[in-house]
């Protein structure tokens, strides 16, 4: 892997019509089982499915690690997201934490009809800054604001956390769509504006080349 300021890759690393290939980033999702972490995904990046009317939060609960691409544009720069969908079961937590490894950011999630869901999110922080370090950027989600009814934790809890955090708080509704695309863009624009480094994701960028090429792109 070189850096594009050393000369390196320069050529081949264009995408269609002489534009950069995107930046790849890793993120990862985390939180309990059943507080709507594949939904959320499901959601954000195929916001057409499921159909009108479907039941979001039907989705069986994910089986060890699953993730989505999706690619946007945040003040003209391209970015390929890649976002890892963990499961939240404790027979799975070894699994999935070993993926938190490498991520640039991380979506936690808990569902604000669960009690548990929030208490444990302390524990999930902690997961985060022992595998992916301390300064790694995440977003705090509650989950299932639809469900106003059967809320068990205040908004106001999960807002102290956030802030105790010092990170991003957003109650959300996959169901219902409800700030799902806000809070990924946060993040998002959060990674770009910390890291120093990322990389160009090289996959289709060279109709002639076949193997897949990183490079360093400063910001």
């Amino acid at each position: 892997m070189a850096g594009l300021g050393q000369g390196q890759g320069q050529g081949q690393g264009q995408g269609v019509a002489g534009r950069p290939p995107p930046l790849l980033v890793k993120i990862v999702m985390a939180g309990e089982t059943c507080v709507g972490k594949t939904s959320i995904v499901r959601r954000y990046t195929e916001p057409r499915s499921p159909p009108a009317g479907a039941p979001t939060s039907s989705y069986l609960a994910t089986i060890g690690i699953d993730f989505k691409v999706k690619l946007v544009t945040l003040n003209d720069t391209r970015v390929k997201l890649q976002i890892w969908d963990t499961a939240g079961q404790e027979r799975f937590h070894t699994l999935s934490t070993s993926y938190f490894r490498g991520a640039q950011g991380f979506v936690l999630v808990y569902d604000i009809t669960n009690l548990d869901s929030f208490q444990n999110i302390t524990s999930w922080m902690k997961d985060i800054h022992e595998k992916a370090g301390e300064e790694v950027d995440v977003v705090l989600l509650g989950n299932k604001c639809d469900k106003e009814s059967e809320r068990v934790v205040p908004k106001q809890k999960g807002e102290k956390l956030a802030w105790e955090h010092g990170i991003p708080f957003f109650e959300t509704s996959a169901k219902d769509n409800v700030n799902i695309e806000d809070a990924f863009s946060v993040l998002t624009k959060e990674i770009l504006e910390k890291k120093s480094c990322l990389f160009y994701d090289l996959d289709v960028v060279a109709l002639n080349k076949s193997k897949k090429r990183t490079c360093c792109a400063e910001m």
